[in-house]
């Protein structure tokens, strides 16, 4: 019995849907539960910090971007430098045209390729011969299969932005770490240089003493010992110091053989902090999310790419050619065309399309816990930065009271030596603690605002700002 045409093609038609139906997977799930696990996670946060948090006397504050923290003219003129220079930072923009090229690989399997040949031919006792072929070849994105590895190139290089403005964000970072890391070492040079004098005071002191019998001869080499121990902690300072200062020369991307021209003040800057501004910032802003993100999207698409393979695709191809006995004549003068149209599918491989499938539906899943992985140690970090910047508050405020009550000390110790009440441990005791505090306060400081950076940067505070 013969088939009517119609019910032929209706057969033809539910045979390559049940096919399409059987070889895709429903990716979209994945992207699904990771957007509303950012979502609920970035509220839940906001929610949690917000309610602990003291507002009281603190004015609300707007920060688009990290360098909003801190406003030194001359600092941004290094971060500029940094941006533009930084080698690291250069290879992720080279990562990022990578990208684009790759992208430009892939979109081009979506046009008409055409390609052309020239031959000719010299065989004896016979006249030359000049063959002209030109061919157009074409693949129907029937069910879309290169279209969705086209926009996974695109989701690799939106992930690859991404990546490129972590690595924005990171030199910003360093290069204001580097800044207060240079302040804090300029601090502490300046109070080993006053526990210096004190100490060289105290050797005048003793050896006066000495000479007209008043003091020992253990009490001056004690004096001795805390100068020299002071003498050698003060030259490894100021070398820390001269490293920091190459540190922030070494984050520009520019080595002009000598040290940081500008002069650095020795206090630190203001430095704002991110929790005042938390109602206004979302987890979705940081870059790594973000990478995490595009990556699933990236891969979901290569999965449908993959099932695709396995139904029918059709090809068309279109060719001229043209045989002459003169290389003028073979220019397509007269030449013959010919049109091809083909159905193909694979039927056997050994396994290996549904095994490809089977793979890059792995990978998605494989992408997705990694941004969940990823979007956890988010909220980690904010945790701790918000948890350090309160805790860094009440160290600051202890040791503040602590050097307050060590000066007093200070100064009632060494006009009780001058008067022979108490003996040299006793005073050299006291003033080892105060200047000791006083380092500890200065270390204190620069943490906490260091960790204030850290801070922006785990809630995804970066370089620019996308509305």
């Amino acid at each position: 019995m013969m088939v009517k045409p119609a019910r032929r093609h209706a057969m033809l038609a539910l045979i390559v849907v049940s096919l399409l139906g059987c070889s895709t997977v429903d990716n979209s799930n994945y992207i699904d539960q990771a957007s509303q696990a950012q979502a609920k996670t970035s509220q839940q946060l906001i929610e949690q910090l917000l309610a602990t948090k003291n507002t009281q006397g603190v004015p609300s504050q707007s920060l688009a971007r990290l360098t909003d923290l801190i406003n030194v003219p001359e600092l941004q003129t290094f971060i500029s430098a940094a941006l533009q220079n930084n080698p690291s930072l250069q290879q992720s923009v080279v990562a990022l045209n990578m990208a684009y090229a790759q992208h430009g690989i892939t979109s081009a399997s979506r046009l008409p390729s055409v390609d052309a040949s020239f031959s000719g031919t010299s065989t004896e006792d016979s006249d030359d011969s000049y063959t002209t072929d030109i061919t157009v070849s074409w693949e129907l994105d029937l069910w879309q299969k290169i279209a969705d590895s086209s926009n996974a190139a695109l989701k690799d290089i939106a992930s690859t932005q991404a990546s490129l403005q972590s690595a924005q964000d990171l030199v910003v970072a360093n290069v204001m770490r580097s800044w207060l890391d240079i302040s804090l070492k300029q601090q502490l040079v300046a109070i080993e240089t006053q526990r210096l004098a004190v100490l060289d005071n105290n050797q005048a002191l003793i050896l006066a003493r000495y000479r007209v019998g008043l003091g020992s001869l253990e009490d001056l080499d004690n004096a001795t010992t805390s100068v020299a121990s002071t003498q050698a902690t003060l030259v490894d300072y100021q070398e820390q110091l001269a490293q920091s200062r190459r540190n922030l020369t070494l984050l520009t991307g520019q080595w002009t053989g000598s040290d940081v021209s500008v002069d650095i003040s020795a206090q630190f800057p203001t430095v704002l902090n991110p929790i005042d501004s938390l109602g206004q910032q979302n987890l979705g802003r940081r870059p790594d999310i973000k990478t995490a993100f595009y990556n699933i999207e990236a891969e979901s698409l290569r999965t449908d790419a993959a099932y695709k393979a396995m139904l029918p695709s059709i090809s068309l191809s279109a060719s001229l050619s043209d045989m002459a006995q003169s290389p003028s004549d073979a220019l397509l003068t007269g030449p013959l065309w010919s049109v091809l149209g083909q159905l193909s599918a694979p039927l056997f491989q050994g396994g290996k399309l549904t095994s490809q499938a089977e793979l890059a539906r792995l990978t998605t899943q494989q992408r997705y816990w990694v941004y969940q992985e990823t979007l956890l140690n988010a909220v980690n970090e904010v945790e701790n930065s918000v948890g350090q910047e309160y805790s860094l508050a009440k160290q600051q405020q202890h040791l503040t009271d602590a050097q307050l009550s060590a000066q007093r000390s200070f100064v009632s110790y060494e006009q009780k030596y001058r008067q022979g009440l108490v003996d040299i441990f006793d005073l050299l005791t006291v003033q080892q603690q105060t200047f000791d505090v006083e380092a500890q306060l200065v270390t204190t400081i620069y943490n906490r605002l260091i960790n204030r950076i850290d801070l922006g940067l785990a809630l995804g505070l970066g370089v620019s700002h996308e509305a």
